[in-house]
């Protein structure tokens, strides 16, 4: 009899441990947990992200919870174990998810002119005797910075994977492409942060004061940093070599495909898209994630120019695998 009424409670115990192990799973289906760096606290309350969340979860009816990360690195990790259903990366870490772990971007965010890329273009005085790619060999040659997108790797890159320029040192290393600048540029400037010429601003400069032939950096360089800066000339005085280099993506909301339930996506790129059309959605897509505006869009589109460019700097496979993988 004790061993009846013994057996009876095993396996009620199980069928209870079963249903509640159910109901567990359930709920997690109905929970959205967004990859994000946080802080302990906020200076400005308006920044919290937990604005974003709750703003998704009113617009899902889900639960959204955020999944706290330091970097890319812990983002990409949290996409790949499941911890995190969606995450926002940078251009680099975005490439590197999509190529070596088949992620893919569902979500942007917008430039200052509602696009969700900015475009990689040379640079030059209007009176240069350059008037091609091709007329650059030997030139004096203004970078953003090591590595930087428009200023690096989008031009070299191209001109790379164009067989305008060739390859000095080895192909799978990444300080080639710092041999290869130099072989072919006269002087190079590749300033670090704190540098006079650093950035989009300074390699504009640099060209403007005759620190170099060519900038490297965006095609809106003129609007973006001539506004009140005195060493700026007339925009008349400047020229853009064709053709560009390319698209440099936004920051896109990425998922793993293989862990992404298609439902669960659609709802989270719904509710995304509905922070352009809420008075309280622009105030967050303004304050947490420093955007006039979210645009849907596919890897392909969104990343394909990017790839194409940065497929033919040497090493950068490695170097974004080190950087970004494990």
């Amino acid at each position: 009899m004790n061993r009846n009424k013994a057996l009876a409670s095993l396996v009620i115990g199980l069928m209870i441990s079963t249903t509640l192990t159910g109901c567990l799973g359930g709920d997690d289906d109905n929970v959205i947990r967004i990859a994000f760096k946080t802080q302990d606290d906020y200076d400005d309350p308006e920044a919290n992200p937990q604005r974003l969340a709750d703003f998704i979860s009113q617009q899902t009816e889900m639960d959204v919870e955020l999944y706290p990360i330091s970097s890319d690195v812990a983002a990409i990790e949290a996409l790949r174990f499941g911890h995190a259903d969606i995450a926002i990366l940078d251009g680099g870490a975005a490439w590197m998810a999509w190529q070596q772990h088949g992620f893919d971007a569902i979500l942007a965010d917008q430039k200052s002119d509602g696009s969700t890329y900015y475009t990689a273009s040379a640079w030059v005085l209007n009176d240069s005797d350059i008037h091609s790619l091709n007329d650059l060999q030997g030139r004096d040659s203004c970078h953003t910075g090591w590595l930087k997108s428009a200023g690096m790797l989008m031009p070299m890159g191209y001109m790379i994977g164009h067989g305008m320029i060739e390859v000095s040192g080895d192909n799978e290393d990444i300080d080639s492409l710092r041999t290869t600048i130099e072989n072919y540029f006269g002087n190079a400037s590749i300033p670090s942060s704190g540098d006079p010429y650093y950035g989009y601003s300074g390699a504009f400069r640099c060209m403007t004061e005759g620190a170099g032939d060519v900038a490297f950096a965006k095609a809106t360089s003129f609007e973006d940093h001539c506004d009140g800066n005195n060493w700026c000339l007339n925009r008349s005085d400047y020229r853009m070599l064709q053709p560009a280099f390319g698209e440099v993506p936004s920051h896109p909301i990425m998922v793993n495909s293989e862990r992404a339930d298609e439902e669960k996506v659609d709802a989270i790129t719904n509710a995304f898209l509905a922070l352009n059309t809420n008075l309280e959605g622009q105030n967050i897509l303004e304050s947490v994630l420093n955007t006039p505006g979210i645009s849907q869009v596919n890897t392909e589109e969104h990343l394909g120019s990017y790839s194409e460019a940065i497929s033919s700097i040497p090493g950068i496979a490695a170097y974004f695998e080190e950087k970004y993988g494990n």
